[in-house]
């Protein structure tokens, strides 16, 4: 979005009011674990960590679960966790808070609620219980021997769970994890298929998304196609695809059940749209789209003030309401005027209403009298923004991309991806456009308003198709809106020759960079978490806990494996160096024009006693001061009026 003017910005509450954008955006996450507790869940086998000690795939998704609420105690104290089993026979007797009723063989461990650190230690608790002995948890949670619960059932007792704990207006999400790639086989299977389809429909209807987590064992590979990939379809792809052609993206089979944690914590993150538009393609031509942020800069989280009232400490809520002066009274937001800093003041004008404001005109314009103050309300200064326009895309025309320059994106981009709640047919008109677009080597130029309170801008409508690559992440199909600049944004920079290496060089440099190249090609950032935020949030979360923090325990996941680069390619490091060395432009330097010559800041004592008998001391530059100063070895800070009280004084005890 354009920058916005100092003079014009409205604060915080008043852009609340100019758009309720509370249905576009989800400030809360809610995430309900959804963990089976089959037999083979509660195999137990040697715990990755501790050589000594068994542990289970269940125990790994609760520790799973734990190390999630703990996070979000710290970043996220306003979402709510929720954790359900299947597949077990405990049951809730008496009912559980918060849930109205519940499906046979699932069990509510905990409701959905707010993130609260009881409730994390309560699960901390029964994790220790676990440790000190592996059965515990298939004694609390005892299997269900011989059948398995249709996943159906499992879904619809999500969607019962989340409806009763889950805030309206929040991202909900179930985190299924479990080790089972065919849970009903045999005859009946196609039938309780169609039924878990049609609940997970459901499911997704009333806004929920399911984040699958299969694990795989050395013994028994996860795989995906006999059962999971033809109800969980990947909701990337534009294409509408048979259910015998869809599959699952192998990232979400985890091999190791010590990697469950790793894969929650880049899934942890919901995926939340910043605006829900209109992309108007003509006159009545209209397509519904959701805008993402694919770079975001995280930050500290906000601290609150506290005000104790003896027995409890209660969250102080801040307040901003403008009072006038005279009459100390608070005064309406509908009232208050918006005006620039120059002509008569108000006190000098004569008359109100129409007088102060100036006559009104038939087209809605105002006459002011000259000298004085121009006065618009919050509408007018809103449509001075807008332009007049309303939140929109508005496709203007079509470009070749050769003239899209690198130049041109200085600000991070947006990613859309059609809406077909909005308007029905979005999907596939989107996808036909897209197509079109990248076939043709063609760039969209649209006006885009993303807000009633930001301004317009124009932008480069650029299309991406579906890329799949070997790790089975996919980038998915859409557009990205990269705002351009105005002519004044762009600066020349100036171009310098440099000196270029020999091929000797380039090749020797090539052989290093190959062998410490990323796998894949691919960076994942959410594997590479904030250093300083990570060691602000872990000192948090053990003062949270009553925990003492251990900095030695901290890793930071950004430095380089120093000792993995030299084994791997530690020869070929010092076989560049010494062609570097060797090469001519390494002993070449730049010859340079010149410097700029530094002032001449010295003065002698003849002149500054001088000045001084003229009372002209206050004429010298401050350098020139400090200069004298220092060769008396005096003091140089302070001001200048304190520099020359100091040559005062030298000169007063050294006639």
């Amino acid at each position: 979005m354009a920058p916005y003017d100092d003079w014009n910005k409205l604060d915080e509450e008043e852009e609340d009011e100019l758009q309720d954008t509370s249905h576009l955006e989800s400030r809360r996450d809610v995430i309900l674990f959804c963990i089976d507790c089959s037999p083979s869940m509660h195999a137990l086998h040697p715990d990755p960590t501790y050589a000594d000690l068994e542990s289970s795939h269940v125990y790994s998704a609760l520790e799973a679960a734990m190390q999630i609420c703990k996070r979000k105690v710290v970043v996220g104290p306003a979402d709510s966790v929720g954790i359900m089993l299947f597949n077990t026979t405990a049951r809730n007797e008496g009912g559980v808070t918060g849930v109205s009723e519940i499906k046979k063989n699932n069990f509510v461990y905990q409701p959905i609620s707010q993130i609260s650190a009881p409730k994390v230690q309560e699960l901390m608790q029964l994790l220790d219980a676990a440790r000190e002995d592996p059965t515990y948890l298939s004694k609390t949670f005892p299997p269900l021997e011989g059948k398995r619960v249709p996943l159906g059932d499992v879904f619809t007792s999500c969607n019962w769970v989340l409806r009763d704990g889950a805030p309206k207006t929040a991202s909900k999400r179930v985190f299924l994890i479990t080790d089972c790639d065919d849970p009903h086989p045999g005859p009946a299977g196609s039938r309780l298929l169609l039924s878990a389809q049609t609940t997970l429909l459901d499911l997704t209807q009333a806004g929920t998304t399911v984040e699958p987590f299969f694990i795989s064992t050395e013994e028994k590979e996860f795989d995906p196609g006999k059962f999971y990939s033809q109800i969980l379809l990947p909701s990337s792809s534009l294409e509408e695809q048979d259910d015998e052609e869809s599959t699952l993206p192998s990232s979400l089979s985890i091999t190791r059940i010590e990697d469950l944690i790793s894969q929650m914590r880049i899934y942890e993150v919901p995926k939340r749209a910043l605006f829900s538009l209109g992309l108007k393609l003509a006159d009545g031509f209209v397509l519904g789209v959701k805008g993402y942020g694919l770079v975001t800069e995280q930050k500290k989280g906000a601290y609150k003030y506290f005000v104790d009232l003896g027995d409890r400490m209660e969250v102080a809520e801040s307040k901003a309401a403008y009072v006038d002066e005279d009459q100390q009274t608070e005064i309406d937001k509908p009232k208050i005027m918006f005006g620039m800093d120059l002509g008569a003041t108000g006190a000098d004008e004569d008359g109100d209403g129409e007088e102060e404001g100036g006559a009104e005109l038939g087209y809605g314009a105002r006459v002011v009298k000259a000298g004085s103050r121009v006065f618009y309300t919050a509408e007018e200064v809103r449509e001075f923004r807008t332009m007049g326009l309303e939140p929109g895309i508005k496709l203007l025309g079509f470009k070749d991309r050769s003239e899209l320059t690198f130049e041109d994106n200085t600000r991070h981009s947006t990613f859309i991806y059609p809406d077909e709640m909005k308007y029905s047919g979005s999907k596939r008109t989107f996808s036909a456009l897209l197509k079109s677009m990248v076939k043709k080597k063609k760039f969209g130029l649209v006006l885009v308003l993303l807000k009633r309170n930001s301004s317009p801008v124009f932008c480069a409508m650029l299309p991406q198709i579906e890329k799949p690559d070997e790790t089975g992440w996919i980038e998915p199909s859409g557009f990205h809106l990269i705002p351009l600049p105005f002519a004044d944004d762009i600066r020349a920079a100036p171009i310098e020759e440099a000196f270029r290496a020999g091929e000797e060089v380039k090749e020797a440099a090539r052989a290093w960079i190959k062998k410490l190249s990323v796998k894949n090609g691919a960076y994942p950032p959410d594997s590479y978490p904030n250093p300083a935020l990570a060691y602000h949030n872990a000192q948090l979360e053990a003062s949270a806990f009553r925990e003492e923090y251990d900095p030695e325990s901290f890793e930071d996941m950004t430095l380089p494996k120093v000792d993995m680069i030299h084994k791997r390619a530690g020869d070929l490091l010092k076989e560049w160096k010494r062609a570097l060395r060797n090469d001519e432009s390494a002993n070449s330097h730049i010859v340079t024009t010149g410097s700029k010559r530094k002032a001449d800041v010295s003065v002698d004592e003849a002149e500054i006693r001088s000045k001084h008998e003229a009372d002209a001391l206050g004429k010298l530059r401050v350098d020139q001061l400090k200069e004298f100063l220092k060769a008396k070895s005096l003091p140089v800070s302070g001001r200048k009026d304190d520099l020359i009280a100091r040559v005062v004084d030298w000169l007063e005890t050294h006639r």
